[in-house]
């Protein structure tokens, strides 16, 4: 079933208070959906070329534990290695074939800290337990059933929304800067595990940012506090591109405190404080979208690692922003778009239980002028959800 309506209440935008989050790449909680979702994408691109389509698997019950470290002004040394715990159901074995499950989610698990966390040592600085099993009887047996589109295995809700608030922009980009690379060449004294909060007040933007910088390259507290000076200045520039806000305070490592040597500032051996302030789970990270925005509509599905073919805790909430975008996109007259998704165990996801628009309209516009064409995008999305989960399996929409 298909519902268009109008959408009742105001854009985020109008609010006049907005609160928005982002977990940056060396985050607890992003490591591991970042970590969960390249262990289902190799282990799906291993199913692929044994079997030439991608069996049961879930790898969305991750934790990252943290280890233990002693840091100084110029350096310091890990004493305990963080542990990365990977669990839940996988496919080991079919057609008298085996796939080496195990191997391959320590594989991707280190190939991708090698390629994000530029201190971090996969072999030395991490422990790997892999608690994977094969799954239940019922679920796998969606994978071997007729039809090119599986049957959904579970009943669950999803949502998706467009287009992102100046707020939720800001957080989202700056973020992102502070860890791409041309940042990290021109900065390589700060680490990855970025932290940023954005909050409005209408026309003000009070952004609070969390970011380490290595021990190694800092050889005193005064050397600290100049080079964050430094890094507030181009954070502050950054933000000033952004002309939507007529007042902009920043806020940096602000649990740091002068002379109290290693307890009043923020120092890491590895980037991450997973070395040794915090852990970090599947779930509690952003969502797919790459954010955390109190005034939208959340679910409460942990995507990172789930199967791209039949779990729709992963398909529905990546494919609800899709189907919001091209709304917004395709359609002239239109503010904001919600998307509604809700599928039933065991009905192709391909014909959701509900599928609901919930359309924000300039003024002038009527809901009786768009929700034909808002329809058709839902109707050509879902014939073509065959080729959505392929192209989710194989790591083409991020999901953190």
């Amino acid at each position: 079933m298909i519902v268009v309506e109008t959408f009742k209440g105001k854009a985020v935008a109008d609010h006049p208070v907005e609160i928005v989050e982002r977990k940056g790449t060396g985050h607890p909680d992003f490591i591991c959906d970042a970590v969960m979702e390249a262990i289902s994408v190799a282990l799906s691109r291993a199913y692929l070329d044994q079997w030439g389509t991608i069996l049961h698997h879930n790898i969305d019950k991750g934790l990252l534990v943290a280890g233990k470290a002693a840091k100084r002004f110029g350096g310091g040394r890990v004493l305990s290695p963080m542990e990365l715990i990977i669990g839940d159901r996988a496919t080991f074995t079919a057609q008298g074939k085996t796939v080496p499950v195990g191997d391959i989610a320590i594989d991707a698990a280190k190939k991708w800290l090698r390629e994000n966390l530029r201190a971090v040592d996969p072999g030395k600085h991490l422990r790997y337990r892999v608690v994977l099993a094969p799954g239940s009887a019922e679920l796998t047996d969606i994978f071997a059933r007729p039809g090119e589109v599986r049957s959904a295995n579970d009943t669950s809700a999803a949502v998706g929304y467009y287009p992102l608030s100046p707020t939720e922009r800001m957080v989202l980009e700056l973020e992102r800067h502070l860890n791409s690379r041309p940042f990290k060449e021109r900065f390589p004294c700060t680490g990855e595990d970025v932290k940023v909060m954005g909050l409005r007040t209408r026309d003000r933007l009070d952004v609070t940012v969390a970011m380490p910088l290595m021990a190694n390259m800092i050889g005193s507290e005064e050397e600290y506090f100049a080079q964050k000076a430094v890094l507030e200045r181009e954070m502050c520039e950054f933000l000033g591109r952004f002309s939507e806000f007529k007042r902009l305070e920043l806020h940096y490592n602000t649990l740091d405190m002068r002379d109290r040597g290693l307890g009043g500032v923020y120092l890491s051996l590895l980037g991450t404080s997973a070395e040794d302030a915090d852990s970090g789970q599947v779930g509690r990270g952003n969502r797919v979208n790459g954010l955390i925005s109190m005034n939208r509509p959340m679910g409460t599905e942990a995507a990172a690692g789930k199967n791209p073919m039949s779990h729709v805790g992963k398909i529905y909430n990546v494919l609800a922003h899709r189907i919001a975008r091209e709304i917004y996109e395709e359609i002239e007259g239109i503010r904001e778009v919600y998307v509604l998704l809700l599928s039933r165990i065991g009905t192709p996801i391909d014909r959701p239980r509900m599928a609901t628009a919930q359309l924000l309209l300039d003024r002038g516009r009527r809901i009786g002028d768009v929700a034909g064409r808002a329809r058709q995008i839902f109707e050509r999305e879902f014939a073509g959800i065959g080729q959505f989960c392929f192209d989710l399996g194989n790591g083409r929409f991020p999901i953190c």
